[in-house]
This record gives structure tokens, C-alpha cells and sequence, in this order.
């Protein structure tokens, strides 16, 4: 099966469905990738945006993140985290460091994304997203961030799955 190529079933502009011997499985168009950032305040307030997600017909609360190259085809992962953030928080990076390379979900989509962590951050705008987004900016207290997310998953709020990077000590208690 590693051996045969995957054929493209449908492509659209962000999405392709690929089928490799009996897999089928969802790959992002033109092997773009995303940076997802870790944005955390001098005041220990984590950055999380919250933004209607049609996929799940409902609002979604996440890390910030963005395509890697959607407007400038040699634009690096630093580069695009630092305008992702601005975009969507108004917050811009003195520093990235990158943390690695993950998957979300490999048995269903071959997407990766790239966590970084921002660091300087200096509030230079109100972000929101562009003019196709709605984002909704939250500054979270590290120490608050479990019952931020139990208060927004009681509203019935979605939650991604990076979110728990946030949560993982009270996980492993």
C-alpha cells in the first residue's frame, strides 16, 4: 500500500480527498501547511480565539493558527504565525520559537501543523480576523484555563483538540 500512489478524488482551493489501496483520507491542496500558536501574555494570560466553525455548525474555541504561504508562496512558519496572530488577536510577536511539527488526526487527514510559541507580545490592533472571519479574542489566566474551557463547553462552545495542551496536568491528575 506505501508503495502505490494516491489518487486524488476531488480537489477543491484549501481541500483535496485522496484514496490509497482502501484509505480514504483528506489532504490539504498545494501540501500547504498551518502554524498553530501558543501565545502567552507577560501577564500569564493564554490567547485563545473563538470563531463559528461551519464544518461543526457551531463556534469553535481554539488556538490561534493560520495557513502557512496562502498569501505569499515563500512566506516561512515564524513569518506567517507572527501575521496570523496579529490578524486574528491584534497582538504582535516579538519572539517565535518553534516547538515542532504534530497531526491532528492522521487516520482521517494527512494535515500538520507547526505549534510555536509567542513570546513579546504587544496588543497593536484589535484583531477579529479578516473580512471573511469573526473571531471572538479571549486572554485566559493560565491558572483559569480549565474553567474557562468547562464554561465555554456548558454554552455549548466546540472545543479543538489542541486545546489539550492547556489542560493536560489536570488530565494526568
Amino acid at each position: 500500500m506505501a508503495d502505490e500512489p494516491p489518487a486524488t478524488m476531488w480537489e477543491g482551493r484549501f481541500i483535496k480527498v485522496l484514496k490509497q489501496g482502501p484509505w480514504e483520507y483528506a489532504a490539504r491542496s498545494g501540501d500547504m501547511q498551518a502554524a498553530v500558536i501558543l501565545a502567552i501574555t507577560d501577564a500569564d494570560e493564554i490567547v485563545l480565539v473563538e470563531q463559528y466553525r461551519v464544518p461543526l455548525s457551531r463556534r469553535c474555541l481554539e488556538l490561534p493558527a493560520g495557513l502557512v504561504g496562502d498569501t505569499d508562496a515563500g512566506e516561512d512558519v515564524a513569518d506567517a504565525a507572527v501575521r496570523e496572530l496579529e490578524e486574528e488577536t491584534g497582538y504582535r510577536a516579538g519572539a517565535i520559537d518553534i516547538i515542532g511539527e504534530f497531526n491532528s488526526s492522521p487516520g482521517m487527514v494527512s494535515e500538520g501543523f507547526t505549534l510555536v510559541r509567542a513570546g513579546n507580545l504587544s496588543k497593536v490592533g484589535d484583531g477579529g480576523g479578516d473580512e471573511h472571519e469573526q473571531i471572538t479574542v479571549h486572554l485566559v489566566p493560565l491558572a483559569e484555563v480549565k474553567f474557562f474551557v468547562d464554561a465555554k463547553r456548558a454554552e455549548g462552545v466546540a472545543m479543538d483538540v489542541k486545546l489539550l495542551l492547556l489542560l493536560g496536568d489536570q488530565l494526568l491528575r
